[in-house]
């Protein structure tokens, strides 16, 4: 999972990609990166935060127009700088590109590239696969008379060619800014603009918090498999290319995307306490009868508070959280994950004593960071420990850009609901139904293949083996 930003406007667009960024820090803390053109690509890029990347960077190197930037969740690749985004090439034209999702025939692709284009990639990244592909896309067309419908036609031979989740920006040098999804549309991608003096400046980014913060009006999200370029006189060109039956990832409105986000013109803060709800009835279906409901900071925060109030049971903070550290789940490696637990939750004693606690989370995935929860609340002297997961048990890997993709970190994956219980010590675990889920989206199709196993592109067990062996390789479990 990452988060782009793309920019064209009429004075330097630096300094709102940055700060655009740092809307978007929670989906990757990995590495970040920023490109500008201006006759040249000026990029600069490299691992850790947005503050970190770009701290006392000279803006006045980095003049221009148009631009991209990045944020970057490593799932295929490695955490080097080498494979921080953006990417280049100078050919045709120069593209520099960003993209948020995961390319599932990687290997394939790499290949193909090689043995028929003469292409040999220096990055394990996937954003190089589809850069790549669509120049070799525009090679095929009148490089000195490339019109629109020749850019959109290239596009559509990556939508062919290129399976996956993938919600990509593109600069293409002295022609414009173009944008585009997977057919699918399971990551998203939200078009906003900016009135100024000199005209209306356009951006694209991975949610409409960006624009809140930097003063863009949202225009309205990208459908699956929509093209969008933006031309030299910013006269704006749509069209849908390769097109399936919309798969938007629910993961995003359980946990990725931040609250304030109105994603499909659904603000993600009330869909999570509708998914409290539902959770109130599991509750109520139950013998459980807890003292206090409690969140773990802070994407539960609505599920727990809404379930509270269906069930008028009282809602408490029992939990405090460091917010000078980053998202647990998106920390590479397990190690780092189990150390960061403790310095980043705490419980908080004197509400949490002698109670049963009814604790709620976005998800229990590893259940690394849950067994550390019930093991603490426990210690803080709990009564009782009840585990609520927003989320239907996950089962399955992600192949389209979350970080489970290894089917052995899984813990539904080999156990039942009451083992899970014990492994983490509680005294009752629940989950939410993946039907009363799916009920919720009737009118927004959803990937569910972590919870159900159906991926929307389809994946055999050939493909699984190999994304689980690129990510072993990554050194990320």
């Amino acid at each position: 999972m990452c988060g782009v930003i793309g920019v064209y406007g009429y004075e330097d667009v630096a300094a709102d990609i940055i700060n655009g960024l740092e809307t978007l820090q929670h989906r990757g803390q990995d590495s970040a990166g920023l490109v500008v053109f201006n006759g040249s690509f000026k990029m600069h890029k490299g691992n850790g935060s947005v503050s970190t990347v770009f701290k006392n960077l000279p803006l006045d190197r980095f003049k221009g127009e148009i631009g991209l930037g990045h944020v970057r969740y490593s799932t295929i690749g490695s955490t080097e700088a080498v494979d921080a985004q953006p990417i280049a090439v100078n050919y045709p034209y120069g593209l520099a590109m960003v993209h948020n999702g995961n390319v599932v025939n990687f290997n394939e692709l790499r290949r193909k590239l090689y043995e028929e284009h003469h292409r040999l990639l220096d990055t394990s990244n996937d954003v190089a696969l589809i850069l790549y592909t669509l120049a070799t896309q525009l090679e095929q067309k009148d490089l000195r008379h490339l019109t629109v419908e020749d850019i959109f036609d290239s596009v559509q031979g990556v939508q062919r060619i290129v399976q996956g989740a993938y919600s990509a920006i593109t600069i293409i040098a002295n022609k414009g800014l173009l944008a585009f999804t997977d057919p699918f549309g399971i990551r998203p991608l939200v078009m906003g603009r900016k009135f100024t003096d000199k005209g209306v400046i356009y951006g694209f980014a991975s949610e409409s918090t960006t624009f809140d913060f930097l003063g863009y009006e949202k225009i309205r999200d990208l459908k699956p498999g929509e093209m969008v370029f933006i031309d030299e006189e910013r006269k704006i060109h749509s069209k849908i290319g390769l097109t399936k039956r919309q798969a938007f990832c629910v993961f995003e409105y359980i946990y990725f995307a931040r609250e304030d986000s109105v994603i499909h013109n659904r603000l993600v803060a009330s869909e999570r306490v509708r998914m409290g709800k539902r959770l109130a009835q599991k509750i109520k279906e139950s013998d459980l009868q807890p003292d206090i409901i409690i969140d773990v900071p802070n994407s539960a925060y609505f599920f727990a508070s809404a379930m509270a109030e269906e069930l008028g049971i009282p809602y408490r903070r029992g939990l405090a959280k460091n917010h000078h550290m980053g998202r647990t789940f998106i920390t590479p490696g397990q190690k780092e994950r189990e150390q960061m637990v403790r310095r980043k939750l705490n419980p908080i004693r004197d509400i949490v004593k002698g109670k049963k606690v009814a604790v709620v989370d976005d998800s229990i995935v590893r259940g690394t960071t849950s067994k550390r929860i019930v093991e603490m609340l426990r210690a803080a002297g709990a009564r009782e420990v009840y585990f609520i997961s927003a989320s239907p048990p996950v089962k399955h890997p992600c192949i389209y850009g979350i970080d489970m993709s290894v089917k052995r970190e899984i813990l539904a994956s080999h156990y039942d609901v009451d083992e899970i219980r014990q492994y983490l010590g509680a005294d009752a675990v629940i989950y939410q139904d993946l039907e009363d889920l799916i009920d919720l989206y009737k009118d927004l199709p959803i990937c569910h293949a972590c919870f159900s196993g159906q991926y929307p592109t389809g994946a055999g067990e050939e493909v699984l083996e190999a994304i689980e062996k690129e990510k072993l390789q990554s050194n990320r479990v």
